[in-house]
């Protein structure tokens, strides 16, 4: 795997195959950066990358714009930023009860939030970034299920710098949330 810090940036129709050519993207990108495909970490960005993907283009639609997928990858972690251009709906602060047995949706969050280290929102003018941070050595998984869960949110103001580092804030694109450590 590369230790040198890498990203890159791609955006794609607001549709169902544009969400499934996001998370297809993603796991190759990560393995052109030495990341094998099939191992946790490449497994669990693809699986952040598809229920954020998928979350933007069900509940963050703009009829004729696209949403961008956004990965950095560098140090055992990869930040995964999923923007769409609708400001007026973000994810909710807390996921709402769900009904194990008869809901056929409302675990995207909850998938991100089991898989993901961190993740949050923040909004960017027009529309909003959900952020994810996925891996870390050791493994990012606990036994007891504890861990950060939450959601973080950002004022636009801040931007990625807040959550990111002067670096990340300094490109324009997007934006995500903070609590990155």
């Amino acid at each position: 795997m590369t230790t040198e810090k890498s990203d890159m940036a791609q955006r794609f129709s607001s549709t169902p195959r544009g969400a499934r050519l996001a998370r297809r993207l993603a796991q190759a990108q990560l393995a052109f950066w030495g990341v094998p495909f099939g191992c946790e970490l490449s497994d669990d960005v693809g699986l952040v990358v598809g229920e954020l993907a998928a979350n933007a283009v069900l509940h963050g639609r703009v009829a004729g714009r696209d949403f961008e997928l956004r990965l950095e990858y560098g140090g055992g972690h990869v930040r995964v930023m999923v923007s769409d251009t609708r400001s007026d709906k973000g994810p909710p602060d807390a996921p709402a009860p769900v009904d194990p047995w008869s809901a056929e949706d409302g675990r995207g969050l909850m998938v991100v939030a089991a898989v993901a280290r961190e993740w949050g929102v923040v909004a960017r003018g027009p529309g909003k970034t959900v952020w994810a941070k996925v891996g870390d050595t050791p493994s990012v998984r606990r036994q007891d299920g504890a861990g950060p869960k939450g959601v973080v949110r950002v004022p636009q103001e801040a931007g990625l710098g807040a959550v990111f580092g002067a670096s990340s804030g300094s490109s324009g694109k997007g934006s995500s949330a903070g609590g990155l450590g």
